[in-house]
């Protein structure tokens, strides 16, 4: 049986990538886990995903984790303020 892929989105309208699902699912709870008492900095999310991640994940966790958080940006999950550093937080669902 073929592995469930998906098809992420980028916020700039950019090619999305085919990831597969599962490696998909478990960076999307991990980043909305994070970012679901407080907003964080790039560095302090991607710190955040590596430690809790450690051992649960084969792949690259900074490549799929940039795949990831740029599809949750497109679809509105997340956002990205204009500060220096910019900081992510979740959207509040209506």
């Amino acid at each position: 049986m073929a592995e469930e892929k998906i098809l992420t989105k980028h916020p700039q309208g950019k090619a999305g990538r085919n990831i597969s699902k599962q490696s998909y699912d478990l960076l999307k709870t991990a980043i909305l886990a994070a970012l679901a008492k407080k907003g964080l900095t790039h560095t302090e999310l991607f710190e955040y995903l590596n430690k809790n991640l450690k051992g649960k994940f084969d792949g690259n966790v900074s490549w799929y984790g940039e795949t990831v958080k740029l599809d949750l940006e497109a679809r509105k999950i997340i956002a990205r303020n204009n500060d220096k550093p910019p900081m992510y937080r979740t959207l509040k669902k209506k």
